[in-house]
């Protein structure tokens, strides 16, 4: 292969591998939803920490709707007082652990996909963990609540944490983790996990949610009720 060859494939696998880095992501045209967001005061993560790692579980079809929410929705936004704590979590957990990074799955959410999600199930066992659109919806409605997990900070890749992400069951509760690990219903590496993640996220303000243990709250209901708007 001539010098001149070798270049321009060394130039391709450069442009490649920048195209697909959160920074490249950030300097792509935002999508329809993503400006929408910013008009209504939400916060791109990535201009707090662009180290913190995304993948929107409802860009895709393997959430518990079994549909895509987000048609063009790739990137995580929060109010910017949300957006400012999730960096603070990322950088104690980069002090505890710095082979590891937090992962988010779900941020700010239209209340215009709530609504879609309690369709699937109203009327059923499964209703108590979806925020009912009609009481106002829930947190992440104000882009005061974030679904996350822990990962591979080189790689992406998850770590145990007892169950997938958005397992609507009691496998997913907080509060009885010891008797779980016990009845080798999860791994006791799952539930330091667990723990790990509920203690930098309390380390920047967020408070954890009993039912699912990715899901935080910045702030409670009523606070968001009285000083914030929903997202439409």
């Amino acid at each position: 292969m001539n010098k001149n060859r070798r270049t321009a494939r060394n130039t391709a696998v450069v442009l490649l591998a920048l195209s697909l880095s959160p920074l490249a992501l950030c300097a792509q045209k935002e999508s329809k939803t993503a400006q929408a967001m910013a008009k209504q005061g939400m916060a791109n993560v990535w201009d707090y920490d662009k180290s913190i790692q995304v993948s929107l579980m409802y860009g895709r079809a393997d959430n518990f709707t079994g549909t895509v929410l987000y048609d063009d929705l790739r990137q995580a936004y929060l109010h910017p007082k949300a957006a400012a704590a999730l960096a603070k979590a990322q950088k104690r957990l980069k002090q505890l652990r710095p082979d590891l990074s937090l992962k988010i799955y779900d941020a700010a959410r239209p209340m215009s996909v709530q609504q879609k999600m309690y369709r699937v199930v109203r009327g059923t066992s499964k209703s108590i963990y979806v925020s009912n659109p009609r009481n106002g919806g829930g947190l992440h409605n104000y882009g005061m609540a974030v679904d996350i997990t822990l990962c591979k900070a080189a790689t992406g890749d998850t770590i145990p944490m007892g169950t997938v992400i958005d397992h609507l069951g009691i496998l997913a509760h907080i509060d009885n983790e010891a008797q779980m690990v016990s009845r080798r219903q999860i791994s006791r590496e799952a539930k330091r996990n667990r723990e790990l993640l509920r203690s930098v996220m309390r380390h920047a303000g967020f408070t954890p949610l009993s039912t699912e243990w990715w899901h935080f709250n910045f702030v409670s209901r009523a606070t968001a009720k009285k000083y914030y708007k929903v997202i439409k």
